[in-house]
């Protein structure tokens, strides 16, 4: 039997098990926005580079950069938002939780508003303990040098943390144009190493020396920034004793020259280490296995093979509670790129079989961040897609765009190529996708009904319980418009359970660790990321829906460090706090 058709015919059966509440496993999903209630509604601005055509053809290739990083920065029990800006001299957002589902900005008084000066531009941002000191820092990615923001702890006087911007003396100093960026620990030292993922090649856009900075082919393009990989090594002199080295060649990741445009990591052979998944626009994606030293063999050609879509995003669930990481990558389907995202099921064999079309979850339009979540806690992880990439005047820029594919020998490298966008709308004013999960191998599109189909140019998600109550909430963020807060509002929602991770011997941050619980009979897996999905990165902590079920039989922790931890909690509807090799705590 072919692997994948095993695997559904065995999710069928847990299908007839299912702990999802009401017919066919169709729990209601239902939100409500409250973005201005919670005062987190800003309009990001992409960067602006003036008024010639040039600019407006640089503009509308680094409308990129609407990012979210969730993580509870000041250790209170409730997870914060980073939300970045882009235009000049505007600022980032850190947006602290009051408990009470508002947010109020205290980047200034932080320290990590800025970035966005007169050479560089921000794109990405991503929590992450570097040192190991139990508290958050924080990681800038630009079209420019990186900010490494250090976490000092909170201030007596207010009780808000402080950081310091250490990336110079952290290592952090080259340039490169980075749109996605991961923390993992890649060689297993217990340390967090940093993966950097660069649309551009090295080339500042902002003081350019030559037209000649866009991809070189629409399908197959191979001037793109590729990727850097920064090892995390011992460094006395440097802050919390902690360095990064770039190791991009012996981690054999040096020859890819793509235009990367997301990174995802998991183990997907499920041998203990990290491995990692690369979308990339102008090319094809690829697929990296970890040597378990944290060197890497490109495994493309034989586990998912070569294509020439535009991949945007990379996101990873065992949609299907087989026991393997899926993987979920956006691609473009509009008026003239017929794509079709791809859901890569995990044959468990080392090969990945596209299934979207069979799953109902292929068209999203231009998508951009896809996130996996189970947003009615009925056991089955659903998916959160946002789309759209320019929405502006009632003419359409493509058929502008087609006359210059068409012409005979462009260039299309050249900026000059391009026509000039003007007020045209181009694969705008798409509505977002929610792809619920019947739990039989298909999901089904319920945006509408739901409440979250907005047209807005959506770019990045974070997913987080911010107000504590067992429903995951989703934060979405848009290009040039204004961002969109969704509270959980389901009615019919089932039990649930919510681990925190802390490191001991692995990183403290616990990525890279694999939870599996059992109940009921089946078994559901999640692990802890650093960064998966565009311009996301969701809480840190592990959210399992139960439906129905109010007994737990088993929680198995692999930490990082290759540890086994067995816990069989008494109770749901609760967070476990749970150390390494040490017992659980709820609250």
């Amino acid at each position: 039997m072919i692997p994948w058709r095993e695997g559904l015919g065995r999710m069928i059966a847990l299908g007839l098990a299912t702990l999802a509440l009401g017919a066919e496993g169709a729990s209601p999903l239902r939100f409500e926005e409250v973005g201005e209630k919670a005062g987190v509604r800003f309009v990001q601005a992409t960067r602006n580079f003036g008024d010639r055509h040039k600019a407006q053809v640089l503009q509308m290739f680094t409308e990129g950069g609407a990012a979210v990083a969730v993580g509870d920065f000041d250790s209170d029990g409730f997870d914060d938002l980073f939300v970045t800006d882009s235009d000049l001299g505007r600022p980032n957002h850190l947006m602290r939780n009051n408990g009470d589902f508002t947010f109020t900005d205290v980047a200034t008084i932080a320290g990590v508003a800025g970035g966005n000066d007169a050479r560089s531009i921000v794109g990405d941002a991503l929590w992450l303990d570097y040192d190991n000191d139990g508290r958050k820092d924080l990681l800038v990615g630009r079209f420019g040098t990186p900010l490494l923001y250090r976490n000092l702890g909170p201030d007596e006087k207010d009780g808000i943390p402080r950081f310091v911007e250490v990336a110079t003396s952290a290592g952090l100093t080259a340039f490169g144009n980075t749109i996605a960026m991961l923390a993992f620990d890649a060689d297993a030292d217990g340390y967090l190493d940093i993966l950097l993922g660069n649309y551009f090649k090295a080339e500042n856009l902002l003081d350019l020396k030559t037209r000649n900075v866009l991809p070189n082919d629409l399908d197959r393009a191979t001037n793109g920034g590729g990727v850097t990989f920064w090892l995390n090594v011992a460094k006395a002199e440097a802050p919390g004793g902690r360095a990064f080295e770039e190791r991009t060649v012996e981690a054999g990741l040096a020859h890819h020259t793509g235009w990367t445009l997301d990174l995802g990591h998991g183990d997907l052979d499920n041998d203990g280490d990290q491995d990692f998944y690369l979308a990339g626009d102008y090319g094809t994606d690829r697929l990296f296995m970890n040597r378990g030293d944290g060197r890497f063999k490109d495994v493309t050609a034989t586990a998912i093979g070569f294509d020439t879509r535009k991949g945007m995003n990379v996101d990873m669930g065992d949609y299907n509670r087989d026991g393997y990481l899926d993987i979920y990558v956006t691609n473009i389907t509009d008026e003239y790129m017929k794509e079709c995202n791809m859901l890569w099921h995990n044959n468990g064999d080392g090969t990945f079989v596209d299934l979207s079309r069979e799953t109902g979850t292929c068209d999203t339009d231009w998508g951009w961040a896809g996130k996996f979540a189970d947003f009615d806690n009925d056991g089955w992880e659903d998916l959160f897609v946002v789309n759209g990439l320019r929405s502006a005047g009632e003419r359409n820029y493509i058929p502008a765009l087609l006359e210059m594919i068409v012409t005979p020998n462009v260039d299309f490298s050249d900026i000059d190529s391009y026509p000039d966008i003007g007020n045209m709308t181009w694969s705008g004013y798409q509505k977002q996708r929610l792809f619920h999960n019947l739990s039989d191998g298909t999901f089904k599109e319920v945006a509408g009904a739901a409440g979250v189909d907005n047209d807005l140019d959506g770019r990045g998600v974070g997913i987080g319980d911010f107000d504590n109550d067992g429903r995951l909430d989703i934060y979405q963020t848009n290009a040039n418009q204004p961002a969109l807060m969704f509270h959980n509002i389901a009615e019919k929602s089932g039990h649930w359970l919510q681990v925190q991770l802390r490191g001991t011997v692995s990183n403290r941050d616990a990525i890279g660790a694999r939870v599996t619980l059992r109940s009921g009979g089946v078994s559901q897996l999640r692990e802890v990321n650093g960064g998966n999905g565009y311009a996301s990165q969701e809480t840190s902590r592990l959210h399992f829906g139960l439906g129905a079920a109010t007994k737990i039989e088993s929680l198995e922790i692999r930490w990082p460090s290759g540890i086994l931890q067995t816990l069989r909690p008494t109770r749901v509807d609760t967070l476990l706090i749970i150390d390494e090799t040490r017992k659980a705590a709820s609250s």
